[in-house]
């Protein structure tokens, strides 16, 4: 396979490697006002199973990054993007035209699958280029750039849905997906040298995944991010119906979504500006501090208020501010070590942190009953578990400075 023999500027890499992480949440995003719809017309009985649209997606985006990281690292990274771009095209097309819900969710699952190659490689390259503080600078602006998708991308699916019918939010997907084959077959290089490839097969892949569990800053953040995002996809699997049910706000659900994802947004690229000043640990500790304590106060002013509204609102929006300083931060922490495996890193903290966000989250979106108690008891729980986790991995020493890259 040939490669363009040019670097990319920084600000197409920053566009190129958001729009291929913006694969992902496009697939889960566009589908949420339509989750109540595809369960109607496809007979699904039990309003909370429209939720496992979501959930089939991304546990089918987890375990395959552990085969796309050391195919990345063996055979270098544009012809791994490539299988995984032709991959999501093809099953976002498929979705299209699933006659049952089960088929649906297989489909799915499959897309996901294939979505994960293209999240493994977008960070591998990343940390191909960049380490450390200049790694967490660009992955900040990355997602500033990323998080448009949340912004746009409900809305999206609801127009398609109001104008169209469901299977062309699936059809959008499919279109996505092929306008990026185009983009990086003509305009990303093989960042991955021949002299810095590894060995495929069973015994070099297992070996590069035992170096990155046995890095203890690697293993402890890449526990911790999947711990607290646990909290993020529990809120996207049960958001449509809070907006919904407990706050009568189904009809303008795609605005208020659009808000969180815009305070997000503003985060990340604050965090772009602070970490070259402050340091990831430093950003990334106070972040989730400052979550944990946040979520706290919201669900104990909730059970003694009542739902309000005018109370969750702001103060839910305020927690989804900070994640814009953890994700990143932890993200370049965990790799950081490990530049050499960069693409089996990426797909280990990929599988480890999407698989277990997913698990958490789907267990605690299936709790809903009315309320939104069962979320925000579960953003305190993750937010104190997810803390604890980063003081054992640092030893005791929360807020340390770290060292310039």
């Amino acid at each position: 396979m040939t490669t363009p023999a040019h670097r990319l500027s920084t600000p197409e890499l920053v566009g190129m490697v958001a729009a291929l992480m913006s694969l992902n949440a496009l697939a889960i995003d566009v589908m949420l006002p339509a989750m109540g719809v595809i369960a109607e017309d496809l007979g699904v009985a039990d309003a909370n199973d429209q939720q496992l649209v979501i959930v089939a997606y991304v546990i089918g985006f987890g375990l395959p990054q552990l085969v796309f990281g050391p195919l990345a690292d063996r055979f270098g990274r544009r012809p791994t993007l490539a299988i995984s771009l032709v991959g999501y095209t093809v099953a976002g097309f498929a979705c299209m035209l699933a006659p049952s819900f089960e088929l649906l969710l297989a489909l799915r699952f499959v897309h996901g699958v294939f979505a994960s190659g293209c999240r493994v490689i977008a960070v591998a390259v990343v940390r191909d280029l960049f380490a450390g503080r200049m790694m967490a600078r660009l992955l900040s602006l990355v997602m500033t750039v990323f998080m448009l998708v949340p912004i746009i991308a409900p809305a999206i699916g609801q127009g398609i849905v109001l104008v169209a019918s469901w299977p062309w939010c699936f059809g959008l997907l499919g279109v996505a997906g092929l306008v990026m084959m185009l983009w990086t077959a003509v305009r990303l290089p093989e960042t991955l040298p021949e002299d810095g490839r590894r060995p495929f097969g069973l015994r070099a892949t297992l070996g590069a995944y035992a170096s990155v569990l046995r890095n203890r800053l690697t293993f402890g953040y890449m526990l911790g991010s999947g711990v607290v995002f646990g909290a993020l996809f529990a809120f996207l699997s049960a958001s449509e119906q809070i907006f919904r049910e407990v706050f009568g706000r189904g009809d303008d659900f795609v605005l208020w979504f659009a808000g969180i994802a815009i305070v997000l947004a503003i985060a990340n690229f604050a965090n772009s500006r602070l970490v070259t000043r402050f340091g990831m640990r430093r950003l990334g500790h106070l972040a989730l501090i400052a979550f944990t304590l946040l979520a706290a106060t919201l669900y104990g002013l909730t059970e003694i208020l009542g739902e309000s509204f005018g109370l969750f609102y702001p103060l839910f929006t305020a927690c989804f501010a900070f994640f814009g300083l953890i994700g990143a931060n932890f993200n370049a922490l965990a790799m950081e070590p490990l530049g050499r495996v960069a693409g089996t890193a990426s797909a280990a903290y990929g599988f480890a942190t999407t698989t277990l966000s997913a698990l958490i989250g789907g267990l605690i979106g299936r709790a809903y009953d009315g309320t939104t108690g069962p979320l925000l008891l579960g953003f305190v729980v993750l937010g104190l578990g997810a803390s604890l986790i980063v003081l054992v991995t640092e030893r005791g020493r929360l807020l340390a400075g770290d060292a310039k890259a």
